[in-house]
């Protein structure tokens, strides 16, 4: 209970310190909401040409957008270090969250917010809700698919970043493998070939946050819902360990520093 507190005063706090630069953090919604607009162009144009691929319409497409940007935009404006860990355990400011209660990590993902990704929630519940999947079942589907789609994202730059404990500066790294679950999860798994599907369900968790739970929202099957749970209970299961396991050698000397 008080964890779930701290954590409400930690994103009160981010909320206030956005509307005090209202203007700033508007413009980020909107712009991140057009920039969303704009990539998905692609998909309007490729299926105005083509009726469907792989059995995947523009509809079908809409929805793969609505998951994986809500996703992305509720890990983004509500666990926001997530993106930054590396930079965090670097520079030596983890010893600013050891002082404040359990759970570290809790606490260090959620004192930051990333405003834009308010516009990517904005904007992926509306691709959603026009795709034409807004039914009753649907609508719980696809909040199972966002809550996994969260967990994954959030556990997988999380070990990438942990790494850092051992290996210095892996913020580089990170970068790339940001883009890669990003870019991937915009893609239905079906355009991949065997193995590459087996890395996108794998080593780089894409398919758990895009075409997977698309798959579950567009007709039930017990296959994708037990795949994404499973998925996102693996990855935030190492993400938990591998980070207290670097978090035990941050503490054991002093803090690490990495020149850039």
């Amino acid at each position: 209970m008080k964890n779930f507190k701290f954590l409400i005063a930690l994103w009160k706090a981010n909320l206030q310190a956005a509307m005090e630069f209202r203007s700033a953090f508007l413009t980020q919604v909107i712009f991140m909401m057009v920039n969303n607009g704009a990539y998905f162009m692609f998909w309007v144009l490729y299926f105005d040409k083509f009726k469907a691929v792989q059995g995947w319409t523009l509809q079908d497409m809409m929805l793969l957008y609505g998951i994986a940007a809500t996703a992305w935009g509720t890990a983004a404006y509500f666990f926001g270090h997530f993106t930054t860990l590396a930079e965090v355990i670097t520079q030596g400011r983890l010893d600013y969250y050891l002082s404040l209660p359990k759970p570290v990590l809790l606490h260090v993902l959620a004192s930051r917010s990333i405003g834009s990704g308010m516009g990517d929630i904005i904007y992926g519940i509306g691709s959603f809700i026009i795709s034409g999947y807004l039914t009753a079942d649907g609508v719980l589907r696809f909040a199972i698919a966002v809550f996994t789609g969260v967990c994954i994202f959030i556990s997988f730059l999380t070990i990438i970043q942990s790494l850092s404990f051992w290996l210095g500066n892996t913020v580089a790294l990170s970068q790339i493998a940001l883009s890669a679950v990003l870019t991937f999860s915009l893609y239905p798994s079906a355009l991949f070939n065997a193995s590459t599907k087996f890395v996108l369900l794998t080593i780089i968790p894409a398919a758990l946050i895009g075409s997977v739970p698309a798959e579950f929202v567009r007709a039930f099957t017990w296959q994708s819902p037990l795949q994404i749970s499973a998925g996102a209970f693996v990855f935030l299961l190492l993400a938990v360990t591998i980070f207290h396991s670097g978090l035990r050698k941050y503490e054991s000397g002093s803090a690490i520093q990495v020149e850039v």
